[in-house]
């Protein structure tokens, strides 16, 4: 089982398996909903997490999807990583998981069954720390390895979180430190030592369960996660579905250990070069931010952290919700602005 590579069986992965952003606006067009559904509280409309439909005036079902390539060789911590990214966007939508379904593609005449059965068990595992139970999905034989779920959630319809409804001086908190993709280029460059491996792993592998509690606090008014199109990225949509602008603190940011120091090397994905090209356009860097702080600002995050816009009062209640979920490397990073949705990062 140690010998096989899942990394070399797969054209890219994690996150950074994503279409790029300007490719998906082409494929989706202005495409909106065709049918009106008063029921259908969120969307397509600002590219959310998750579907939420309302099933009575206490309940409504969020229902996400989220699967890709390994971003790692060890079976059990692939599946795991693609487990806890999916959970994510429950969270991110302020909502309690329910269960959840796989979806496995497997090439089923290159990987032994016990590789594949190992991919299975670290999603379970992920799965038995949310508290829910995999209830079914659907398996095919594939060309290349690909693993995910199907996550369905509850959350009470007037305290759904979207990413839009961000308001002018709200703080921004992210939950996760940046670097996944950087780290996942070096290892695939077997250039990651065994500790910053460690540490990608339990990062990727963590719960965002701070998500849920925010969803009470109503002077969060977005909240999202970070994964495939970067923290620009994602901020983006918030700022699009909110109609402002944002302003972030590069040095205010949570990294991985070593990250910004890969990059200057050269050790980054192709996503986030793909990233800018989608949306540079409406990112202002200031002086002394180069290349290698445009990598992390669009590295994919697979499994990263949840970004949150609230309320400057509410600052220290949102850190203490992460604070005691063990997310210790929470932190301000920056604000939302008045103007069109363009992010000054000095």
């Amino acid at each position: 089982m140690s010998e096989v590579k899942l990394t070399q069986l797969s054209h890219g992965g994690g996150c950074g398996c994503k279409i790029a952003p300007a490719l998906l606006k082409e494929i989706l067009g202005e495409a909106k909903e065709k049918m009106l559904f008063a029921n259908l509280l969120v969307g397509t409309e600002t590219s959310d997490d998750a579907a939420v439909y309302r099933l009575n005036d206490q309940q409504a079902l969020i229902a996400t999807t989220d699967f890709f390539m390994p971003i790692v060789d060890d079976p059990f911590d692939f599946g795991a990583i693609a487990a806890t990214n999916a959970i994510s966007d429950v969270y991110a939508m302020g909502g309690v998981p329910l269960f959840a379904l796989a979806l496995v593609g497997m090439p089923v005449n290159q990987l032994p069954l016990p590789v594949i059965r190992k991919i299975l068990e670290g999603g379970e595992s992920v799965c038995t720390r949310a508290g829910i139970p995999i209830a079914g999905g659907h398996t095919i034989d594939s060309v290349e390895p690909i693993y995910g779920l199907v996550a369905i959630g509850l959350v009470n319809p007037k305290k759904v979180k979207r990413n839009a409804g961000a308001r002018p001086g709200d703080k921004l908190v992210l939950g996760k430190p940046l670097g996944v993709g950087i780290y996942s280029a070096a290892l695939k460059k077997e250039k990651l030592a065994p500790g910053q491996y460690a540490l990608f792993i339990a990062n990727t592998t963590k719960l965002n369960t701070p998500g849920t509690k925010l969803g009470e606090l109503a002077s969060v008014h977005a909240l999202t996660d970070v994964t495939g199109f970067g923290l620009l990225g994602h901020l983006l949509e918030i700022c699009k579905g909110s109609k402002l602008g944002a302003h972030v603190d590069f040095g205010a940011l949570p990294l991985l250990p070593d990250v910004l120091a890969m990059a200057r090397e050269g050790t980054f994905t192709g996503a986030s070069g793909r990233n800018w090209t989608g949306y540079g356009g409406q990112v202002t860097l200031g002086a002394g931010l180069g290349d290698a702080e445009q990598r992390l600002l669009t590295d994919p995050q697979t499994s990263g952290g949840l970004l949150v816009s609230c309320a400057p009062d509410a600052v220290a209640a949102v850190l203490k919700i992460f604070e005691d979920d063990g997310f210790a490397d929470a932190a301000v990073i920056g604000e939302m602005t008045e103007g069109a949705p363009q992010i000054t990062v000095v």
